[in-house]
């Protein structure tokens, strides 16, 4: 005996004989539901049903690869790779901030940023920054640290930087781009009231135009104090 499949938004609802003849109330609400199978889906159904394709490639690739023997084991990206995949993807930068990645595309978790300001006090510098992404990445602000050693009010001579981003204002909606940003901010309007030196930090307050001596005696290799720094201009 023939039968034929009707079908709702989550697979088949029912089964009808041929040769029995449903009810034209029955038909119209099999119709209604055949219409909502066929709409677009929700675009967050969307995106989960693409992160799900994501990880099922990756389980059929870590699969084969053992089914073949010897090969090479596939690593399974973590959610924040994932995350910095996407981050990296939609980077909208000024010309002034680069971005490079000095261990290869194989480790995305650990680059370096370039920023060269074009305006302000560190006109013409050039400032790299080095980035360490957590696995646990957008949950966890990523770990910046400044490898030019600068004379800057929210940077100390370690290379730790002081932006609220990076600390108690950080949220899991912030990406790579809005860090990049906020460290550019730094360098054309620094911030005299949450210092890190503080011996930078009081110059800038009390004395402008002498802070402003020192910044370029520091980018162009000289002492400011005791304190050497090397040319970064």
């Amino acid at each position: 005996m023939g039968r034929n499949k009707l079908y709702g938004p989550n697979g088949p609802i029912c089964l009808i004989n041929k040769r029995q003849r449903p009810s034209t109330k029955k038909l119209k609400r099999f119709n209604i539901l055949r219409r909502l199978a066929s709409e677009d889906e929700n675009p967050v159904e969307e995106a989960m049903i693409g992160l799900f394709k994501v990880k099922e490639k990756q389980r059929e690739q870590a699969q084969n690869a053992s089914r073949g023997g010897g090969g090479a084991s596939v690593k399974k990206q973590s959610a924040g790779e994932l995350r910095l995949h996407k981050d990296i993807s939609e980077l909208n930068l000024p010309s002034s901030c680069t971005i490079s990645f000095p261990n290869g595309k194989d480790d995305l978790m650990n680059f370096e940023v370039s920023i060269k300001p074009d305006d302000g006090y560190y006109h013409n510098g050039t400032f790299a920054f080095t980035f360490h992404v957590s696995p646990v990445y957008p949950h966890e602000a990523p770990k910046v640290k400044c490898k030019t050693k600068v004379y800057h009010p929210n940077i100390d001579l370690e290379g730790n930087v002081c932006l609220n981003i990076l600390r108690e204002d950080w949220k899991p909606v912030l990406n790579i781009n809005t860090v990049i940003y906020g460290l550019f901010h730094l360098f054309t309007e620094p911030n005299s009231e949450d210092p890190l030196n503080h011996d930078a930090a009081q110059v800038l307050r009390d004395n402008p135009k002498l802070f402003e001596t020192n910044v370029r005696r520091a980018m162009t290799g000289g002492y400011v104090g005791q304190t050497f720094f090397p040319r970064c201009i």
